[in-house]
């Protein structure tokens, strides 16, 4: 067991969008148990600290990367394109999708897409399936939606927890490499005309049975693989 490690954080990703100075005060103060090295030219900084210290800071820097992936992502999305996008692209890889665990391993937190959760939700709901000595509860905050389980039973099982969130890796790992999603755009129609939209949608269900469908007031999203949501978003629009 190694009671320090190194490690080298190439920070110069965040340029377009911090003082990099900065930001490396804020990882300081959010981490005092780690030792910051001066920051390179090259955007490199040599951290040194306990190995959880070291996980908690990459969680934090996978958080704060992926909120610059939806801020871009959203960006995007204003400009009145409508293109079809694999759910694996403008996102973290999987590998990013982080899990953070306290000391003692009986909480586990899985960050995952916000589409491929529901996704999970509708057609894996085994996935989160528990007993009464475990609990799971989630908190959706836009593209992002955090998961959390936790020993509730009378006695301590990490390991009940931890096949959980296993569990919940590996089917979103899944997802994350096969699926697609098409956003349909209401634009400036009427409400009777959204309603045609989401009647065709709910029409045509039936003959796609692995395709999601979520409405919202301003759009219809349209999850599921490539040919499948192709085909279906063209028989909506026919």
């Amino acid at each position: 067991v190694f009671s320090s490690v190194t490690c080298v954080l190439n920070m110069s990703v965040f340029k377009d969008q911090f003082v990099l100075e900065d930001l490396i005060q804020e990882l300081k103060k959010k981490s005092t148990a780690l030792s910051f090295d001066p920051l390179q030219s090259n955007g490199h900084i040599s951290v040194q600290g306990s190995f959880p210290a070291i996980k908690l800071l990459r969680d934090f820097l996978l958080l704060k990367a992926k909120s610059l992936s939806e801020k871009d992502k959203r960006e995007e999305s204003k400009s009145h394109q409508r293109p079809r996008r694999g759910l694996q692209q403008c996102r973290l890889t999987a590998e990013m999708s982080n899990f953070i665990h306290d000391a003692d391993g009986e909480k586990q937190v899985v960050v995952l897409d916000t589409d491929i959760y529901h996704y999970m939700k509708y057609f894996f709901p085994r996935t989160f399936l528990v007993n009464d000595d475990v609990t799971i509860w989630d908190i959706t905050d836009g593209d992002i939606t955090t998961v959390y389980i936790e020993n509730a039973g009378s006695r301590s099982d990490a390991e009940q927890v931890l096949r959980v969130k296993e569990k919940i890796e590996n089917q979103s790992l899944k997802l994350h490499n096969a699926l697609c999603k098409e956003r349909i755009y209401f634009g400036e129609q009427t409400g009777d005309e959204k309603q045609r939209y989401k009647w065709a949608c709910e029409s045509l269900k039936p003959h796609y049975s692995h395709v999601l469908i979520i409405p919202y007031d301003t759009h219809i999203d349209v999850i599921g693989n490539s040919s499948e949501i192709f085909e279906f978003t063209k028989e909506v629009s026919n």
